[in-house]
């Protein structure tokens, strides 16, 4: 069976919002005990963003990217699927996948790490771009198909 070439992105970037998902879980952890909070003790209905003020933002920003990660990157998702659906996975297409994983992993890392809010808008934009131009080679294939 031929698999396009663009599943390769897809499945990346599933594996790396799944890493990103450990890592929160652990930092989550680690911040709940320094708070002293106990799965017993958490209300219900309680959210993550509970936490806002409370934990330490270094620890918060492993959770705030996930969001991130399940955010755009949707997008991201529908599109890439779309080109595929339509044979169109040109090796253009299959580098702007390739670019705009590649643009957010590094966008994880650093809001993970240090978050210098000035950078990640540079990361975000780019990968924003990438998936701009998905679309638009997505939208040409369907009015010159």
């Amino acid at each position: 069976m031929h698999h396009s070439p663009l599943l390769g992105p897809v499945v990346a970037l599933v594996a790396w919002t799944l890493l990103v998902m450990g890592w929160m879980a652990i930092a989550r952890a680690g911040e709940f005990r320094r708070l002293g909070i106990k799965p017993t003790t958490i209300p219900n209905g309680a959210r993550g963003q509970d936490l806002e003020g409370r934990a330490d933002p270094r620890a918060q920003w492993k959770a705030h990217n996930y969001a991130h990660l399940v955010e755009q990157p949707t997008i991201f998702y529908a599109i890439v699927f779309a080109l595929i659906l339509m044979g169109f996975d040109a090796v253009i297409n299959v580098w702007l996948a390739w670019a705009y994983v590649g643009l957010r992993v590094l966008h994880s890392i650093l809001q993970s790490t240090v978050n210098i809010v000035r950078y990640r808008l540079v990361l975000f934009g780019l990968s924003s771009l990438c998936l701009i131009a998905l679309t638009l080679h997505a939208a040409m294939a369907l009015i010159h198909g």
